[in-house]
């Protein structure tokens, strides 16, 4: 990348500033933990005076699945968790103040397990994370929005699905070998699709063997210029999902397999995105048939501008956050 698309790219991406998050969390840091101690309750009172109550409940026990007869060692809990006064500052930072953002209401006592990064396995313990595998057996996984400043960011598309360009884009990083950080669901993507007419895929690093595939970073902006976005998950989730669905492009995704607070994992398939085999086999096919289909295309758009929708109340995010944090303790934490 030349020095000057650097610049631009710097200026332009799109992407949330970290600048602004980090001053806002130490600016954070400095109100007493009393003080918003005092207003949990009056946070918490909110509930009863939404019209959407239930939705919101149905949201926390999502989020955290826990119950008094989950099944974990609770003398390793108690051994591993510690006070959330004395929870050190965790790498990558952003996960420590979006954690500690949340957690400043409670009793500084309460114990927990803070995990920070890309989360994809299953917790044996009671843990705060991320993100988590979908299923059923992730109880002890349980998600605060974390590392927003990078995973929450939406769009304003002001440009019609129906007058962008006939193609799907790909930039991201494919991974390599030499760094043991291989993604291999994103080489088999760009092993069966480089170089195709209906596809602008690219790796945004050096690939050993592969020098071809390396081209400049996008800015968001540009990537709203095609039809379709691909959203290939990477070690957890992946991160261009969100603003994907609050644009008028659409996600092209094998079936997805890591969820966040965004709850992924319950998207519907050719709904809220366009769904590919695991082998993207038939990728071309599926673009073909909604370039032919623009109204089918246009619904799928429509369902992703409605799900986004629901994480724009700051309020809610807020009080939902609480609720989150308020039941995990309760359970883990018992008698409170």
């Amino acid at each position: 990348m030349t020095n000057k698309r650097k610049i631009y790219y710097m200026l332009h991406s799109g992407k949330n500033s970290k600048m602004k998050f980090f001053a806002k969390a130490y600016l954070r840091q400095c109100v007493p933990t009393w003080i918003t101690r005092r207003l949990l309750r009056k946070e918490l009172r909110q509930l009863e005076k939404r019209d959407d109550c239930n939705d919101v409940r149905r949201r926390v026990d999502y989020y955290c699945k826990l119950t008094p007869d989950t099944p974990y060692n609770h003398e390793d809990f108690n051994h591993t968790a510690i006070c959330i006064k004395d929870q050190p500052v965790i790498q990558p930072k952003v996960y420590y103040f979006d954690a500690m953002n949340t957690a400043r209401y409670f009793n500084q006592h309460f114990r927990w397990i803070l995990k920070a990064g890309d989360v994809a396995d299953l917790q044996t313990l009671p843990t705060i994370l991320k993100s988590r595998p979908i299923g059923d057996e992730n109880y002890c996984s349980v998600l605060l929005n974390l590392n927003k400043v990078r995973h929450f960011l939406f769009v304003n598309d002001s440009k019609p699905w129906r007058e962008k360009r006939d193609m799907a884009i790909f930039r991201g990083d494919v991974g390599n070998p030499k760094d043991g950080n291989v993604k291999p669901n994103r080489v088999t993507f760009m092993n069966r699709w480089y170089g195709h007419p209906l596809i602008d895929a690219a790796s945004i690093d050096q690939i050993e063997g592969h020098p071809e595939w390396q081209r400049e970073k996008l800015t968001i902006n540009e990537h709203l210029d095609y039809k379709f976005v691909m959203s290939l998950e990477g070690n957890d989730v992946a991160s261009n999902l969100k603003w994907i669905m609050s644009s008028n492009s659409i996600a092209v995704t094998p079936r997805l397999s890591c969820e966040t607070w965004f709850m992924e994992g319950r998207l519907i398939p050719n709904y809220h995105y366009i769904e590919v085999k695991e082998d993207f086999s038939n990728l071309e096919e599926r673009l073909t048939y909604y370039i032919e289909h623009p109204e089918e295309a246009e619904a799928i758009i429509q369902h992703a501008h409605e799900w986004v929708a629901q994480f724009m109340d700051k309020k809610r995010e807020k009080l939902i956050s609480l609720l989150v944090l308020k039941k995990y303790f309760e359970i883990t934490n018992s008698p409170l």
